[in-house]
């Protein structure tokens, strides 16, 4: 990882998940040197954890349609999570 690389908590979902790809790409093929391995392993895992979150934010803002008897939205309700 450069010195450069933005706070993760600056970044999208999508620009964490393309981050954390090349991040695991990297791991997989073994041809890291050890320390960066840490340090690119810590910010994969700040990354995911990243990610996490805003997934866990989305579906807290997801919500369902009810269907009414006449076949028209009645209204919304949270989504059953779990």
């Amino acid at each position: 990882m450069t010195q450069s690389a933005p706070p993760v908590g600056t970044l999208t979902f999508e620009q964490a998940l393309k981050e954390l790809e090349g991040i695991v790409a990297r791991l997989e093929q073994g041809q890291v040197p050890l320390e960066e391995s840490i340090s690119i392993y810590e910010r994969g895992d700040a990354l995911r954890a990243h990610c996490d979150a805003l997934l866990k934010a989305a579906e807290a803002k997801v919500e369902k349609i009810r269907v009414g008897g006449d076949g028209r939205a009645a209204g919304t309700e949270p989504l059953d999570v779990g």
